[in-house]
């Protein structure tokens, strides 16, 4: 890895810091050649601080350190991407990230689309199809689970991609219903998964 210090002012190179489980953005700090080298060494990032012009290892006083996971060098060799596990918030506010965003596994659309999911089985508004699943109970819900299985197999066999898709989407939408009813999210399948391949 040849890192260009000289490209920015005072030696110092951008270091990205992503989650490596859930790849939220946490944080951008600044690392000189020393910092980098205390990071491989102790697997905890440590940057240089311009404010205490000094090596800084982020978690020293509130222990709140970040584990390093693996470091990537971008194409110009200029900017780090740190991957890590965090241990407890990463903001100095007391955030997640240092945007003030949540550090969780997102599944973009799907993600908002549990959220909405969550909100109908709460609030239970009477002209939702989504709360009068939740009110007619798990087996209607396994149900349509089932139903929307079978269409996707029969669609398959077809040539009709438009129809495929259409019936694809109908059973993730029921099946994210189906793991609400049973208090379970897409993070968890996700975790699952992950532990089927350790």
């Amino acid at each position: 890895m040849k890192i260009d210090y000289n490209k920015y002012q005072d030696g110092l190179v951008p270091a990205i810091v992503q989650d490596d489980e859930t790849q939220a953005v946490l944080m951008l700090g600044f690392m000189n050649e020393q910092a980098l080298e205390k990071t491989k060494e102790t697997k905890q990032v440590t940057f240089y601080s311009r404010s205490k012009k000094r090596l800084w290892t982020k978690g020293e006083e509130s222990g709140n350190f970040l584990n390093l996971s693996s470091i990537h060098l971008d194409c110009d060799n200029d900017t780090l991407l740190i991957k890590v596990h965090p241990v407890g918030p990463v903001c100095h506010l007391g955030t997640d990230t240092c945007w003030a965003e949540n550090n969780e596994s997102s599944f973009g659309f799907l993600s908002s689309l549990e959220n909405i999911i969550s909100s109908r089985q709460k609030d239970s508004p009477e002209n939702s199809y989504v709360s009068s699943l939740f009110r007619s109970g798990i087996n209607k819900i396994a149900q349509k689970v089932g139903e929307e299985a079978i269409e996707v197999v029969i669609e398959a066999k077809d040539s009709n991609d438009a129809l495929f898709l259409d019936e694809s989407a109908d059973l993730l939408f029921h099946y994210l219903i189906l793991l609400r009813a049973k208090g379970f999210s897409l993070q968890d399948v996700e975790q699952n998964l992950k532990q089927r391949h350790l």
